[in-house]
């Protein structure tokens, strides 16, 4: 990590959404921090770390709010700098008139992850940590908010040191080799760098394999509705979701789009999709409707195929396999005015509620282990990015491999593979200097963070 880093401005930034509420928060980072809110309550500021009530002004004296200051001295901050949160009252006035008083004391507005990218400069997080906060931020999902919650917890940067550290291992044995060739002890045994190297590789792959299921946890697995018109496919999308979303009519073609929801479930939370009815139509609307939920079917990790009676449930999975690439489950619908249990496909009622829960696990245990989720405090790969970085990892150290079997190159040579393997590695937890990909991770966060 980077050594602790004071900024030469001070930033300021409402950390809540604008609108009303009953409390919102104006944090500022800075050496100037103190002295400047200091300059709006014209009082003593309450010791480190202890909330005290102020009255705030502006630079002529008028009273901007009431709120309750809390002073933070860097390097023991979220940042690692001098800080404060004036926690005011909500809404669109008070918040904003206090930030514009600390512009107009000298702070500069701060940008978009600004508060985070300082506490990975200063060592107070390091980046993977760093997008785990924006993650938590944008969970959907109990899911993903506990997948961000482990992140955040250093449980895949733990891992992503420990591969570094294996790395190092290898490069510290190539080393030797190189710098003392003639020693007592003879150059270190081939099979024990092949061995060690290939290890680091495994593990790799391993994290790599983790990234469909962590991208399934973050932003939920898609489950189409599909079959013929006016079969109850919108009366169970709103009672799966406990709510009305899709309008409910007995006029054939009612769903003219796609609807989607996200349920929250777990291990995977699904995105819930309601389609229109898969058939020829001459209206212009509904067609286009009907080409979404083709769509929608090709993307879909599961398909929840519905008929209420034999012959429209036969329709609903002859359409659904044409062009579904995952999962197909039958589902036999208004169960509640059958006498017995259906004959094909998980039975529900949207009237009675029949037959939900044990269809919404059925999806679930599907989709888990379909997608081979690790265990719950195993470390998976969340992103694109970690994957692009890992698989640019694993192809230096595979270079390495390769130069030592064919033994085409000298040693010196080859060891600049792991020198790289090491130096990308690093880019994942924000060891080196990269500037690049750390104002491409923080442009996606939030300004107050």
């Amino acid at each position: 990590m980077s050594e602790r880093v004071q900024a030469e401005d001070t930033i300021v930034a409402t950390a809540c959404p604008a609108g009303v509420g009953a409390l919102s928060i104006v944090r500022l980072s800075g050496q100037d921090a103190h002295r400047m809110v200091m300059r709006l309550v014209g009082d003593k500021l309450p010791p480190i770390r202890t909330a005290a009530r102020r009255k705030v002004r502006s630079a002529d004296g008028q009273i901007l709010d009431e709120s309750i200051v809390v002073c933070y001295r860097g390097p023991q901050s979220y940042t690692g700098e001098d800080a404060v949160e004036i926690i005011c009252h909500g809404g669109w006035v008070s918040p904003v008139r206090i930030t514009q008083a600390l512009v107009e004391a000298g702070a500069r507005p701060a940008l978009p992850g600004e508060f985070t990218r300082r506490a990975v400069l200063n060592g107070k997080l390091d980046l993977l940590q760093a997008e785990a906060v924006n993650d938590l931020i944008r969970a959907e999902s109990t899911a993903a908010a506990n997948l961000a919650l482990q992140q955040l917890d250093g449980g895949l940067s733990q891992r992503i040191v420990q591969l570094r550290s294996d790395i190092l291992d290898v490069e510290a044995l190539v080393a030797y080799e190189i710098d003392f060739p003639e020693e007592d002890d003879g150059p270190v045994d081939e099979p024990r760098i092949l061995d060690a190297i290939q290890r680091v590789i495994d593990s790799i792959d391993a994290l790599i394999a983790t990234t469909p299921a962590g991208e399934l946890v973050r932003q939920g697995a898609v489950v189409v509705i599909v079959g013929p018109p006016n079969v109850g496919k919108s009366s169970l999308f709103n009672a799966l979701l406990g709510r009305k979303r899709a309008l409910v009519t007995e006029i054939p073609g009612t769903t003219r789009d796609a609807l989607e929801a996200v349920l929250d479930v777990v291990p995977v939370p699904l995105r819930l999709v309601d389609t229109a009815g898969l058939r020829e139509t001459q209206d212009q609307v509904e067609r286009l409707g009907v080409e979404v939920s083709r769509e929608y079917l090709t993307q879909a990790a599961a398909v929840l195929a519905c008929g209420d009676s034999e012959e429209t449930l036969a329709d609903a999975l002859n359409n659904a396999g044409a062009l579904a690439r995952g999962a197909i489950i039958p589902v036999r619908t208004k169960v509640d005015l059958l006498h017995g249990a259906p004959p094909h496909g998980l039975g529900v009622s949207a009237v009675t509620g029949a037959g939900l829960e044990t269809l919404l696990n059925h999806v679930s245990t599907l989709l888990a282990e379909k997608s081979g989720l690790p265990a719950e405090e195993s470390p998976i790969v969340t992103h694109a990015r970690y994957r692009y970085v890992l698989t640019r990892a694993r192809e230096e150290l595979t270079a390495f491999q390769a130069t030592r079997l064919e033994n085409t190159v000298p040693v010196t040579v080859s060891a600049v593979h792991l020198r790289e393997g090491v130096r990308v590695i690093e880019e994942l937890i924000g060891g080196v200097d990269v500037e690049d990909v750390l104002g491409k991770v923080f442009s996606s966060f939030c300004v107050g963070k």
